[in-house]
């Protein structure tokens, strides 16, 4: 039987809708519950694809380690599934916070997501508790608020398929994916009070027409120079980000959510170590002087076979 992934390697859509939910403790129903939440988020893919084919609809669960325990899932787990560890520098810190469950919706049409966010907390109402929702939008051409593109970085092709998801080195789950989120807000009062000149230099690109700097003139600390990290032996490591603004301009809540699948949890975190940490030691990225990591969660993304295992 052929590997199914979930829909980890899809592109960034117009509307996303991001979801945590925490367990609670000693439901009896636990079980049974997510029995048919596996089932439900089959059906709500197979049916938004044969009713809108080209919305470019899809839901994406992951779940957590407590959950992976809690809900008995299958042993040994997945090989880097564990609880998020705080990183913390001398003056930024990549907190952790809870999740068992998370979704991540995207559709060009917002009313698609709406309904999958509908039936899927109706189902886990009873025996969870919603801990954060998200509502993204595409920004102009997918330009963060800050006002520079994202994502560029992203691979594509066959590449796209190789750092998304796990490989032979993790045979039982192969074709699964480490989902890793923090939830960022910006302080645009101070970010504006930068020139476009200072601006650039704290990402590493152009803001207008998206073009990196060259080694020569990129600040060691920019975003692009901390955030772009190689292996042992110099090759290039990427992961999938499918980050998403959101705002509430009237509460002045300005932020990223930032989202990354990847095959292995490893390149992830020595990406936030050297954007927290520095590289060197207190060669911090300079964006987090202006966006703050409010939440910090890992999970596992089984693949659409275990799904259908787990819905019984």
């Amino acid at each position: 039987m052929s590997i199914e992934s979930q829909n980890v390697t899809d592109y960034p859509n117009n509307n996303t809708i991001f979801m945590v939910w925490k367990l609670h403790e000693n439901a009896p129903q636990i079980k049974d519950v997510f029995q048919r939440l596996c089932a439900l988020m089959l059906n709500l893919n197979n049916s938004a694809f044969n009713r809108f084919p080209d919305s470019r609809a899809s839901g994406v669960m992951g779940i957590g380690y407590e959950a992976w325990k809690k809900l008995e899932l299958p042993t040994p787990m997945p090989k880097e599934l564990s609880s998020f560890e705080e990183i913390r520098g001398d003056k930024h810190a990549a907190v952790s916070t809870p999740g068992d469950l998370h979704f991540h919706l995207r559709a060009d049409n917002q009313s698609l997501i709406f309904d999958m966010s509908i039936e899927i907390s109706k189902l886990l109402n009873p025996v969870a508790e919603s801990i954060l929702e998200i509502h993204g939008f595409k920004y102009w051409d997918a330009r963060s608020i800050l006002g520079f593109v994202d994502g560029t970085e992203n691979p594509h092709g066959e590449d796209r398929e190789y750092f998304a998801k796990i490989g032979e080195e993790d045979l039982q789950y192969k074709g699964g994916s480490y989902l890793f989120v923090q939830k960022y807000l910006h302080n645009m009062a101070a970010w504006k009070s930068l020139s476009t000149e200072d601006q650039e230099k704290v990402i590493g690109r152009s803001k207008e027409n998206d073009i990196e700097m060259s080694d020569e003139v990129k600040p060691a600390n920019s975003h692009i120079a901390l955030a772009n990290i190689e292996g042992e032996n110099g090759e290039e490591l990427k992961i999938i980000r499918d980050n998403m603004p959101f705002g509430n301009p009237s509460t002045n809540e300005f932020g990223t959510y930032f989202i990354a699948y990847a095959s292995t949890f490893t390149t992830i975190n020595k990406m936030l170590t050297n954007m927290f940490i520095g590289n060197p030691p207190g060669n911090y990225d300079r964006i987090l002087d202006f966006s703050t990591a409010e939440t910090g969660t890992l999970f596992f993304v089984p693949t659409r076979n275990m799904l259908d295992d787990f819905a019984g």
